[in-house]
């Protein structure tokens, strides 16, 4: 993508430029590097790699970003945009009811059930292709930010001084 408006004239002139590309560049690295990040957002390595170039440029595509975002649980770059705007992302107030904590130890559990059955169905022939350990790892990533999540709901059930999880007096 090549960028329009201020950043056509003299792309590495320009403060919010700089800091889109030093926010891609930590989103790719994120992702595992080029190559991951490649895969990852379905573009080229020589496209990844543009983007990773700070003399480049060139510019994520939205697809790219909302890929890897997803992919990492990072919005390194949809932070950046937000802030050239003049706004600021606010996480919102982490609930601390006793749906979420179930919530969250429910998708724990699902998330460590998919990095089993991808291991299991990986390793059932005895060779770990190169496409089936980024599957591993695609299935740690998810597993990885799902136990964040919990962590940060039962972080906020202890600082309210604990949860009821089962019915009673």
């Amino acid at each position: 993508m090549t960028p329009r408006g201020p950043f056509a004239m003299v792309p590495n002139a320009n403060a919010r430029h700089f800091q889109l590309k030093a926010a891609q560049r930590d989103l790719i690295a994120a992702a595992g590097g080029i190559e991951r990040a490649a895969a990852v957002c379905s573009y080229s390595k020589s496209e990844v790699g543009r983007w990773n170039n700070p003399d480049s440029p060139d510019l994520m595509e939205l697809p790219a970003i909302f890929a890897l975002e997803e992919e990492t649980g990072r919005f390194d770059m949809s932070e950046v945009i937000c802030a050239a705007r003049g706004r600021r992302f606010a996480d919102a107030e982490p609930a601390i009811a006793n749906g979420s904590v179930m919530a969250a130890h429910a998708e724990a559990v699902v998330r460590m059930g998919e990095l089993m059955t991808e291991g299991a169905l990986a390793f059932a022939d005895g060779k770990l292709t190169p496409a089936e350990g980024a599957q591993i790892d695609r299935a740690v990533s998810k597993l990885v930010n799902a136990a964040a999540d919990y962590r940060k709901v039962l972080a906020s059930a202890r600082a309210a001084g604990g949860l009821k999880v089962v019915g009673g007096e």
